[in-house]
């Protein structure tokens, strides 16, 4: 009787120490609106393959893109502009201009750049982004992801797997623009460690408790850096996902889900 006592008392210490290192809870940090850009289902390159077509765009939003890159910035960049790029250097981002983006409609980015590396670690495939994206996706890398790693995982952040940058499309049953048609979102799939870890953002199992916690740090932490943070536990669009994204709205809202 003695022995079956001590059993239950561990196990329930062992799920009090798993709900504790899991960290907070993101499903309450913000409330959604209706009106929110939610994007499509991503066309994502994971594991050496394609995912899905997206049902509302005609291109694969996996295959990176191919424009070459200029060589020197293009000639009446507005200052804005230059000092993000400015931005992008004091965050050792590893990038390059390519030629403006025009798909029509509202797909299109003016100066786009295509990011290939965030302090040392990789992002595959490169991402094709409106600067402001790309700086704000950097700051909240080394400002959020890498500490969070170190501190649940003792290591750092080898790659960045991204699933969709720039992708002309419509947000799904809308005929309104998706953020990723203006450069202003990224998707982020899986995240490799220096160690060999590989966490797939996909939401882990029960007594996952060291991934659940990393998880909902990075997802809760975004919140303080782009307007919109989706991911796995909102819909079945992002259920392999975390979708960051910079859209504007009005006084200051953001969503975090």
């Amino acid at each position: 009787m003695l022995r079956q006592r001590l059993s239950l008392a561990r196990l329930v210490l062992f799920l009090a120490f798993g709900a504790a290192l899991a960290g907070c809870s993101t499903d309450t940090v913000l409330s959604l609106r209706p009106d929110i850009d939610v994007g499509t289902r991503t066309a994502a390159v994971a594991g050496g393959g394609l995912r899905d077509l997206v049902p509302s765009d005609p291109y694969l939003a996996g295959y990176p893109r191919l424009d070459p890159p200029l060589q020197a910035a293009p000639e009446g960049m507005p200052a804005e502009e230059l000092s993000c790029r400015d931005d992008l250097r004091r965050l050792h981002v590893e990038y390059s201009d390519l030629a403006p983006i025009n798909d029509g409609g509202a797909c299109g980015i003016d100066f786009p750049v295509r990011v290939t590396a965030i302090d040392g670690i990789e992002m595959k495939p490169a991402a094709t982004l409106r600067c402001e994206m790309a700086a704000t996706f950097a700051t909240w890398a080394r400002k959020e992801l890498v500490p969070a790693a170190r501190t649940r995982y003792f290591s750092g952040v080898r790659t960045i797997h991204q699933g969709s940058s720039y992708s002309c499309r419509n947000i799904r049953g809308t005929s309104r623009a998706s953020e990723h048609a203006r450069g202003n979102a990224l998707d982020v799939m899986r995240i490799e460690l220096n160690n060999g870890r590989d966490i797939d953002v996909r939401k882990p199992g029960w007594f996952a408790f060291r991934t659940r916690g990393f998880l909902n740090t990075v997802r809760a932490d975004g919140c303080n850096y782009f307007n919109t943070v989706l991911g796995p536990g909102y819909d079945a669009d992002h259920k392999d996902h975390f979708h960051f994204d910079i859209r504007p709205r009005r006084n200051g809202y953001r969503t975090c889900r």
